[in-house]
């Protein structure tokens, strides 16, 4: 999976090479978040569960 993300970072350099001023930044900014994807951090992973449900928050009727 690393090798996976890897190319297509490589692949997201690469087309920002040829494209306007916008879109370079767009695609380095996506090759930067594959690159973190293939080593394996965990920036940018999904939040761990809540160990309560939201729902358990509210005790009232739910009227204002």
């Amino acid at each position: 999976m690393e090798e996976f993300y890897r190319g297509f970072a490589q692949r997201a350099r690469d087309l920002a090479e040829k494209a306007d001023p916008f879109t370079r930044r767009r695609l380095l900014d996506l090759a930067k978040r594959y690159d973190i994807k293939s080593t394996g951090s965990s920036y940018g992973r999904a939040p761990a569960p809540r160990a309560t449900p939201p729902n358990a928050l509210f005790s009232g009727s739910g009227e204002a």
